[in-house]
């Protein structure tokens, strides 16, 4: 006969599990990032974005004025450190594996908005996070088991 605790040990082991599975499967190719931040004058944000080849990427960057500066693997899209007004916008794609660095700078006197779509590669440290919660669900329902065994005379 299996226990209460046998049993609740099971349901919450398997939900782990399938949580874990879910998270790994989505997890797997690229992850599509909708930026959507707002920088204050004077400040500076750094983008540092890994993406596989032939991935197209867009920004849009809305203020009063700003200092960009954008780098993209082999030879993709390079912008040097240029001054810019009102609005620019921002299509590219990736020729090679590697990463996009974009440093950006408020230099007005108004708050700049930076909107866009990001596709991006699936950091590797998920992967292994993913693997340690099917772990800890197959560890709860190890456990869970033990209270199902029989118990020698004398204990």
């Amino acid at each position: 006969m299996i226990s209460k605790r046998t049993i609740i040990g099971l349901i919450v082991g398997s939900a782990i599990i399938a949580i874990g599975g879910y998270s790994l499967i989505l997890h797997i190719g690229t992850i599509t990032i909708n930026e959507d931040y707002v920088v204050a004058v004077g400040n500076t944000i750094p983008y540092t974005i890994p993406a596989p080849k032939d991935t197209s990427q867009h920004m849009k960057i809305v203020g009063d004025a700003f200092d960009l500066k954008l780098s993209s693997p082999e030879n993709g899209l390079q912008i040097p450190n240029t001054s810019y007004k009102n609005e620019l916008i921002l299509d590219w794609t990736h020729l090679e594996d590697g990463e996009t660095r974009i440093l950006i700078q408020n230099t007005g006197n108004a708050e700049l908005s930076i909107t866009g779509e990001l596709i991006r590669s699936s950091d590797p440290i998920w992967f292994t996070y993913d693997l340690m919660v099917i772990t800890s669900g197959v560890v709860i329902i190890g456990f869970s088991m033990g209270f199902t065994l029989r118990k020698p005379k004398g204990f």
